[in-house]
C-alpha cells in the first residue's frame, strides 16, 4: 500500500523554453565544412607495400615447366 501514491503521481516533463530552442549555429562557415567533409584518403606508401606483400605470400608461385 506504500507505493499507491507513486502510481497516481503524474510523469515529471522537461518543459523547453523559447530561449533553450534551437537557434542559428554558433559558426556558419564551420556547418558549410562539415557538410562538404572529405572522403577516405588514398593509403601511404607503407600500407601499400604490405598490402602487396600479404597478396605475394597468398598467392601459389608455380613456374610452368613445359
Amino acid at each position: 500500500m506504500a507505493n499507491k501514491a507513486l502510481a497516481t503521481r503524474q510523469k515529471m516533463q522537461v518543459k523547453i523554453e523559447p530561449s533553450q530552442r534551437f537557434g542559428k549555429p554558433r559558426n556558419p562557415v564551420a556547418v558549410a565544412a562539415k557538410l562538404r567533409a572529405a572522403g577516405p584518403h588514398a593509403k601511404g606508401a607503407t600500407a601499400q607495400r604490405q598490402s602487396e606483400k600479404r597478396v605475394l605470400a597468398k598467392a601459389k608461385l608455380v613456374a610452368d615447366d613445359d
